[in-house]
């Protein structure tokens, strides 16, 4: 029996779609593992179909901390994702248990690590010039601006992010530096604690589109539309918010505003998912230390199984 290492961390990430969050379900029915969701949609209350929320039965069985603890209206940041996950990483390591963290929200596993970057306040002058500079000129030139003096960060934000193309700009002009050489504060990689990252990938990129349109189908058919249709009852001035920009709800809420029909809603959600997945998969294929394992292998469960033994998680906990 290989002794348990108290010290350890699991990232499980991966694109959309390639069945990360089974795995996770495998590997903690195996390990002496907790679960920590890495999901900037699934920390919302009621948007449970178009995040491909695991159902109740399946959460009461395998607890998932930092699902469903904020109302739609509400901002959760990624400062308040580090200090959630720190909180719960420290609590499941004094109980001698695993923290695997697994989702598919980059930013928040990068912070994790890395720690946040020291970014300047707002500067609502600046802020409204660029903003002016996005009406007169349109977004895509913008997005091209940052391009040119901050390709990583450009890289990383999908081109029709206003919110965080602003963001990143304003913090380049700011501070005469791309927002990756930014001061960051202490992340998990300076604590000492082991972290071992997985990543699963799907390497025919036709499989994982049919991966992403099955998903999706199973999405309106479950009732993907009555779900926004409630929440936009709910709360009819969020359209704009950060959880209603995810993707799926977007979508879905332009069709109930009848500017798009159905056909082209699903069309919508299914090609920006697939831009989802490929900015995913950009951003694991720049990060260091990750271990890689073929999504659609038979065998998936029993390689990270052997990976996770010779980087010393023990066998003991529950039982499959």
């Amino acid at each position: 029996m290989i002794p348990l290492t108290a010290q350890h961390v699991i990232f499980l990430h991966g694109p959309t779609a390639t069945g990360k969050s089974s795995l996770a379900l495998e590997l903690a029915s195996r390990f002496p593992i907790d679960l920590i969701s890495v999901d900037s949609g699934q920390v919302y209350r009621g948007m449970e179909i178009g995040t491909a929320r695991l159902s109740e039965d399946l959460l009461a069985q395998f607890p998932h901390h930092l699902i469903g603890i904020r109302d739609v209206p509400e901002i959760f940041s990624v400062g308040d994702f580090c200090t959630l996950a720190r909180f719960h990483i420290d609590e499941i390591l004094r109980r001698e248990r695993i923290p695997l963290l697994v989702g598919g929200t980059m930013f928040y596993f990068s912070a994790l690590l890395k720690g946040i970057p020291k970014l300047p306040a707002a500067d609502q002058e600046l802020r409204q010039r660029l903003a002016s500079d996005v009406r007169q000129n349109g977004l895509g030139t913008v997005y091209s601006r940052l391009q040119k003096m901050d390709p990583v960060s450009a890289n990383r934000i999908d081109s029709n992010d206003r919110q965080r193309i602003l963001r990143a700009l304003e913090i380049n002009i700011l501070t005469s530096n791309p927002v990756s050489e930014c001061t960051s504060s202490d992340g998990l990689a300076k604590t000492g604690i082991k972290v071992s990252r997985i990543s699963i990938n799907v390497s025919d990129r036709r499989t994982l589109h049919r991966s992403i349109d099955d998903r999706l189908r199973g999405m309106i058919d479950a009732g993907l539309i009555e779900e926004v249709r409630g929440i936009r009852s709910r709360y009819p001035q969020c359209r704009e918010t950060p959880a209603m920009k995810s993707v799926g709800y977007k979508q879905v809420w332009s069709h109930l505003e009848n500017e798009v029909d159905e056909r082209q809603m699903i069309a919508d959600i299914a090609t920006a998912t697939r831009r989802l997945a490929k900015r995913q998969l950009t951003w694991l294929r720049h990060e260091r230390g990750l271990t890689w394992f073929d999504a659609s292998s038979q065998g998936l469960v029993s390689s990270v199984s052997r990976y996770l033994d010779a980087a010393n998680i023990s066998m003991k906990g529950r039982q499959a």
